[in-house]
């Protein structure tokens, strides 16, 4: 039977935790002079919320154990990535030109526009992790097939990633398009891995009845990626940077892989 009781005490404890990672990245972001640190925070944040609810829940122990193995592995290796590829970098345009926008002091405008929305963003998203957690029954087809869509956007995300770095070290490559590999077939393989691994992990949890009530939670994730947060502002900053961007949009899938479409 679902432990209500003990999953809201662990609700709360991931959210204490999440309240202490975010202020130590705030720390962190002020010392160093950039708020794009809490992007490396947002991997690791997922990360601590399956340490604390696998610490607090009494669920399946399979099902417990996947769950958490599942998520710090995106997690950590998302923060890794960012982390590296943050080195030696200034400030992201993204948090420039929303600070810009400050009505007073940068930092608190930062503290409720960046870190506490991103917290309250983390915190919804990961319910699929934190109820699995909880969940009494033995893993089904469900969860497998959770499993497998998961190992598919860790494969798009991880390799996506890898070209894209691999291109950008390039000096032969600067202000070219990607459309090569991965990116043949869609203008942000990492994002659909992003999105497919959080669906994923969403089917582990909705293999029994709780974790089907937060359907929501992959649903903000891939809008975030799809439509708010991820590919369009991204696009936004390439359209006006990149000669042959525009070429590059219209023959490609903007997120779903599919064959290129001929140019005109």
């Amino acid at each position: 039977m679902f432990d209500l009781a003990a999953f809201a005490w662990s609700l709360l404890l991931s959210a204490a935790a999440l309240t202490a990672l975010l202020a130590l990245t705030l720390a962190v972001a002020l010392r160093v002079g950039r708020h794009s640190v809490i992007d490396v925070a947002w991997g690791l944040g997922f990360t601590v919320v399956a340490l604390v609810s696998y610490a607090s829940s009494g669920g399946d122990p399979a099902r417990r154990l996947l769950v958490l193995v599942l998520t710090a592995a995106w997690g950590v290796r998302l923060a890794a990535h960012i982390g590296r590829r943050n080195i030696g970098e200034g400030e992201d345009p993204r948090y420039e030109r929303m600070l810009a926008r400050a009505p007073g002091s940068r930092t608190l405008y930062a503290l409720r526009a960046v870190y506490l929305t991103q917290g309250a963003a983390l915190l919804f998203v990961s319910l699929p992790v934190q109820v699995a957690m909880f969940e009494p029954g033995p893993l089904g087809r469900v969860a497998w097939t959770g499993v497998a869509l998961w190992l598919v956007g860790a494969f798009f995300e991880t390799v996506g990633d890898w070209q894209l770095a691999r291109f950008r070290a390039d000096p032969g490559s600067r202000g070219k398009v990607l459309d090569t590999g991965l990116w043949r077939y869609t203008r942000h393989p990492n994002y659909f891995g992003d999105a497919c691994v959080w669906w994923g992990l969403f089917l582990v949890a909705a293999d029994q009845w709780p974790g089907v009530l937060t359907v929501l939670s992959p649903v903000l994730m891939t809008y975030f990626l799809a439509g708010k947060t991820g590919k369009p502002m991204l696009e936004r900053q390439l359209s006006g940077s990149r000669p042959g961007y525009a070429d590059y949009v219209r023959r490609t899938s903007g997120f779903f892989p599919l064959p290129p479409r001929k140019s005109l």
